[in-house]
């Protein structure tokens, strides 16, 4: 079971331990170094509740220096960070362990993101693919959370502070704008953090490039965390585009 530090895997995990029991369970913790102090505060609770074998692995590299190894900064298009420190590493784990005839690999993906199931199965054979939370009864965010808190658990502090996930700190190369903006208002350390690692990343590569796109006027440009941090403290009315782009993570999809 990938157990991301998600309310997703936490949920689908338990759907699985409800079906088939934990004798055999695994629950698999990637981490990218850069993960939110309460991401660690919530792994054990929520691998207790479940039940099974809670393991960290960890590559070894944090996806800024990926991004510098790679020579890439990560965007929605390109995310070495996820295929090097998550899907391309948990791979190789579960290849050197295990047989696929006699593993499920199972994914927090719901319902409401079932194309990335249908994309994730390829990549994943000759392994088996399962997604819990796509099967009835359909549970979303809410009902997830309210699930939890009826277990015991404490909601990780991202979901509290209005984050769509609990991930790599609250930011996320493939975060859509509205995120970026969430995260400065509420985790200001954070983003000026990232502003000046992909500050530093532009200087090493020499190149106009940017976690985000300027869209504006019929153009596409690289826009920075500085730039849009600027633009979100000034005067600047926000296009609609802009106020809803919330992005998405998806690091089990290639």
């Amino acid at each position: 079971m990938m157990f991301s530090g998600g309310v997703g895997s936490w949920a689908a995990a338990k759907r699985v331990a409800e079906t088939h029991g934990t004798d055999d369970l695994v629950l698999l913790f990637a981490d990218t170094l850069i993960e939110d102090k309460d991401l660690y505060r919530f792994l054990p609770e929520a691998a207790a509740n479940v039940g099974g074998e809670l393991v960290r692995i960890a590559e070894g590299r944090t996806p800024w220096e990926v991004f510098k190894d790679e020579r890439l900064i990560g965007n929605t298009w390109a995310d070495p960070c996820s295929k090097i420190l998550k899907r391309k590493f948990i791979r190789r784990w579960i290849t050197d362990r295990y047989d696929p005839t006699d593993v499920v690999v199972y994914l927090g993906i719901d319902w409401t993101e079932s194309h990335r199931l249908d994309r994730a199965r390829p990549y994943w054979e000759p392994w088996q693919i399962e997604a819990p939370l796509c099967d009835e009864p359909y549970l979303d965010k809410q009902d997830v959370l309210k699930w939890l808190n009826e277990q015991g658990i404490e909601t990780p502090r991202l979901y509290k502070l209005g984050m769509p996930h609990n991930n790599c700190g609250g930011a996320c190369v493939k975060a859509g704008k509205a995120q970026w903006k969430r995260l400065l208002e509420v985790l200001p350390d954070v983003y000026q953090d990232w502003e000046t690692k992909e500050q530093e990343m532009r200087d090493y590569l020499g190149k106009d490039v940017a976690i985000l796109r300027d869209r504006r006027n019929g153009a596409t440009k690289p826009e920075t965390l500085k730039t849009w941090r600027e633009r979100l403290q000034g005067s600047d009315q926000l296009t609609l585009d802009e106020s809803l782009d919330w992005g998405g993570c998806g690091c089990a999809v290639d």
